[in-house]
């Protein structure tokens, strides 16, 4: 029988039921085990590819589950006398309904807003129509991932806590009901009074979880704070720009950018004797990187290290070279400095300046990563930097 009745459960419903939990029962251990290993791992990624790929697929069969369930008879409770357990039974499969959509949900959501590793092992793109790439929407997303996983893991609990009470200690049909093989009807049923109470219970317990999670700091971010750069004064006044930054991580590609820069520029487009344009000065907030997932990492003591090297400085000469221009001079990062050349265009019209350059940098030079991440193994040793400005002449 494929469909429910008012004593039992169909195929259908006992199919979606057992699929559900053996993708949970996979979904939640991966997720452990790959959060609880070193950065370095090299499989940590293809866990977590794996633990996004089985939620994402969890997501799809809880809203054909529940879709599935409204236009199905409901089996009645084997003992609707029993007031209290029958309200938390209801109280709990809405709790579980809720959770089986809200955990890959925000999962999709954090993974669309961020970029990484562990990608979602399916041909449709790894972004999600409406979310932006935003490292406050990926913290949020993330925080509420964590809350609402606790309550669904708390549903689970009590929802095979109380099957195994049915079945050992009140020895009924309740566990029996939702097995196969199982076809015979228990006794027509007393009708199970109303919990029209339960929807809303469900509610005040999501709304308690997510109290819980913001006094516990989940929703802060845990980003390096630094006073923002003073306006560099020079011939040249930067409008706006983009420094950004591009990694290879265990084969994939991240990118990111320093959202707090500056840059004190000479520059003439006559030369002098020694072919020299200008110069310049550079100061990087080291703190206002965003890099992904992988932002917090970049942070740390073996990377960026920004709490002790907040900023990092980029001094050079400006000379011509062919159809463009070349600065030549030494990047200190980490107090680790090293020669840096950055070839780049520029295209002056009356007092505006617009430039765009690339180079690439080798980590190794600057000391990053070299603790944890000694070879190209996990995370290359060239590092892409790009660099677009717009600056006016004072």
């Amino acid at each position: 029988m494929r469909s429910n009745s008012t004593t039992t459960y169909g195929s259908v419903t006992k199919s979606f039921h057992w699929l559900i939990a053996a993708l949970v029962i996979t979904m939640i251990p991966l997720g452990i085990i790959a959060n609880g290993m070193a950065d370095a791992d090299p499989l940590k990624p293809t866990l977590f590819s794996l633990h996004k790929t089985v939620g994402l697929f969890i997501f799809f069969v809880a809203l054909a589950r529940i879709l599935w369930a409204v236009t199905q008879p409901k089996p009645a409770h084997l003992h609707p006398d029993r007031k209290a357990e029958t309200f938390l039974a209801t109280l709990v499969h809405w709790l579980l309904y809720a959770s089986l959509v809200l955990v890959p949900l925000s999962g999709w959501v954090h993974h669309a807003a961020t970029t990484g590793f562990a990608p979602v092992w399916w041909p449709f793109g790894q972004g999600l129509p409406g979310i932006p790439v935003s490292d406050t929407v990926a913290h949020t997303a993330a925080s509420l991932h964590i809350i609402f996983e606790r309550v669904l893991a708390a549903s689970i609990l009590l929802h095979v806590a109380g099957a195994l009470k049915h079945h050992f200690i009140d020895k009924d049909d309740t566990l029996a009901r939702m097995t196969f093989g199982h076809t015979e009807p228990h006794p027509a049923p007393i009708p199970t009074p109303s919990a029209k109470a339960a929807p809303a219970v469900a509610v005040g317990v999501y709304a308690a979880a997510l109290a819980i999670g913001a006094g516990l700091g989940l929703f802060k971010q845990d980003k390096i704070e630094a006073e923002a750069l003073a306006q560099a004064i020079s011939q040249w006044r930067v409008e706006d720009g983009t420094l950004a930054i591009s990694v290879l991580q265990l084969g994939s590609t991240v990118e990111g950018s320093f959202a707090d820069w500056t840059a004190a520029i000479t520059f003439d487009e006559t030369s002098d004797a020694d072919g020299k344009h200008g110069d310049v000065r550079v100061t990087v907030s080291i703190p206002s990187l965003t890099l992904g997932s992988v932002t917090s990492q970049a942070m740390g003591a073996d990377f960026f290290n920004a709490e002790a090297y907040p900023t990092a400085t980029y001094i050079a000469d400006i000379f011509s070279e062919e159809d463009a221009y070349i600065a030549k001079g030494m990047l200190t990062i980490r107090d680790q400095s090293a020669p840096v050349e950055l070839p780049f265009t520029l295209a002056i019209d009356g007092n505006t300046a617009s430039m765009q350059g690339s180079t690439e940098l080798n980590r190794m030079e600057y000391n990053i990563g070299t603790g944890t991440q000694p070879s190209e193994g996990s995370l290359a040793f060239p590092v892409g930097l790009g660099v677009t400005l717009t600056a006016t002449r004072n």
